[in-house]
């Protein structure tokens, strides 16, 4: 009999290094049922290696439930990205731990890696930290299956490294259209570039040449609102030519193309309330959310592994740059209906190799005035 489980894994380190633990938690995807659950001491050593420490807890008890299926969720974007094999370990110290864990994936017929914001990891984080806390005043657990209790978290201990090894990110979205100025949904409609829409793409040129003296990348939606402001872009770098990535593109509102917030809800009241309420809800004809999320993702982890310790501008549309923001500060699907983007707004972030990061601007407009 097939069984299909979700492992839910963490690991934290209280110093990095430091004193370090790690959980997993093992689910039956059905119904979302904990059947396993393991913590443990790490030792002294890095948050990396508890991650690691973690899946590897999380894959050996789905082994031994004999599991067939298993969909690992974490929020190491660096192990995910890792196991995937989409970024390589550099890490020395790392690479025993991923042979292993790719050991443990073998012993299964399909394993999936999917990055979870840390909310959606209390469960696994939790275990983490009851780990590190009874290291430090008794001796831990050693692997042994626990009761469903769980331990309120710790936040874990960090302290940005140095920023010459970080990806630094400008996000910008396009400037003006005709759409933009009358409130209507605009997503996979070539419209143009109003004069205004042409003047606050340059003012966001001169910002982010500001920002960065020398940059790597100009990466761009397809759609020429975006390709034009990114031409602006690139101009005032230095003359980086403007790369196109498809998967940069806007959501597709489908039936909603073109129509104001106060016409779809008029004539879709049921259809714009489920869409509200669920990122896995489309429009009709059109994209949900978490679709226009998962391929974002692959084109962000194509950038970091193609430009690492680089600078980069993305110039895109609101929906690819609110979920970029959303899971870069691990927060909840209300964060896309309650941040607000203005066109030829700036943000910028800083992604490190070991997959932290920082924020440090949100929607940055004041070149515009």
């Amino acid at each position: 009999m097939s069984l299909h489980v979700i492992v839910e894994a963490d690991g934290g380190s209280r110093g990095n290094p430091g004193p370090a633990g790690f959980g997993a938690v093992v689910k039956e995807a059905a119904t979302g049922e904990i059947l396993l659950e393991r913590y443990d001491s790490a030792g002294v050593t890095t948050n990396n290696v508890a991650e690691y420490s973690g899946l590897i807890a999380g894959l050996r008890a789905a082994a031994e439930l004999n599991a067939t299926r298993v969909d690992v969720r974490m929020d190491s974007k660096l192990v995910v990205e890792q196991m995937s094999g989409r970024w390589q370990i550099k890490n020395a110290g790392l690479r025993p731990l991923a042979a292993e864990a790719a050991t443990l994936v073998g012993k299964f017929d399909e394993v999936t890696f999917d990055w979870i914001p840390r909310e959606r990891n209390k469960d696994a984080d939790a275990l983490a930290n009851r780990a590190m806390d009874e290291a430090a005043g008794k001796a831990p657990r050693t692997g042994q299956p626990l009761p469903s209790e769980k331990a309120p978290a710790t936040p874990k201990s960090w302290a940005p490294p140095a920023l010459e090894n970080a990806t630094r990110i400008a996000l910008v979205r396009h400037g003006s259209t005709p759409m933009t100025a009358q409130g209507r949904y605009s997503g996979r409609g070539d419209v143009p570039l109003t004069d205004e829409g042409e003047a606050q793409a340059m003012a966001a040129a001169g910002r982010v040449a500001g920002i960065f003296p020398e940059v790597a990348a100009v990466l761009s939606s397809p759609l020429s609102r975006c390709v034009r402001t990114a031409e602006h872009i690139a101009a005032q770098v230095g003359g980086v030519p403007v790369t196109v990535m498809d998967d940069l593109i806007e959501c597709d509102f489908g039936a909603w193309e073109g129509r104001t917030f106060a016409e779809v809800q008029e004539r879709w009241p049921a259809e714009m309330s489920a869409w509200l309420g669920s990122t896995s809800v489309a429009p009709p004809g059109g994209e949900s959310f978490q679709a226009v999320a998962k391929r974002v993702r692959g084109a962000m982890a194509t950038v970091l592994s193609a430009y690492p310790g680089k600078a980069v501008v993305v110039v895109s549309h609101v929906s690819p740059i609110k979920l970029i923001l959303r899971d870069a500060l691990a927060a909840g699907d209300a964060f896309l209906h309650r941040l607000y983007l203005d066109a030829a707004g700036v943000s910028t972030m800083d992604v490190w190799p070991d997959g932290n990061i920082a924020v440090r601007t949100v929607n940055e407009t004041a070149h515009l005035r």
